[in-house]
């Protein structure tokens, strides 16, 4: 089958499988759009194969193409946090830092430090803390969230 001869015959069947999977029908449609994009560059050898081969490679590079997004969505969000940290230790010397993060509630001044200092994620936290990953990131966010209150009020 040819390129044009798969769009038709999978598109919407691709689309409908990418939208379950990420729950958004507009990013469903450019993934499937983009791994039709990379399709094309291969066309010579989609073309050789069975028609379910070529649907198979073309659910495999959707489900590629949907990982690195959430790969590259979840670094963006390690970015910015470490960014918002970095800025906070620009504006302070270590004695105030040290005092900000003792203030901090146990598991959450412990976590933070483990995470933002020695480089943890949240996986590798919820491992050794015997914690869902989930419930990790939620107490990394109420730390966040004490830290800036405590700057905003000077109270450390």
């Amino acid at each position: 089958m040819t390129i044009d001869e798969l769009y038709g015959e999978f598109f919407d069947e691709l689309v409908s499988w990418c939208a379950a999977m990420c729950g958004d029908e507009s990013a469903a449609e450019d993934m499937v759009q983009e791994a039709f994009a990379r399709a094309l560059s291969r066309s010579d050898t989609l073309e050789k194969l069975h028609p379910l081969q070529s649907r198979a490679w073309l659910y495999t590079t959707i489900k590629n193409i949907y990982l690195d997004r959430v790969r590259h969505s979840a670094f963006e969000t390690v970015a910015e946090e470490n960014a918002e940290i970095a800025d906070i230790c620009d504006d302070y010397d270590m004695s105030e830092i040290k005092q900000l993060l003792d203030a901090l509630p146990d598991i959450e001044g412990m976590l933070f430090k483990m995470r933002y200092l020695y480089g943890y994620n949240s996986k590798e936290l919820g491992s050794a803390f015997n914690m869902p990953a989930g419930t990790v990131r939620y107490k990394l966010s109420s730390a966040r969230r004490r830290l800036k209150e405590m700057l905003e009020e000077g109270s450390f």
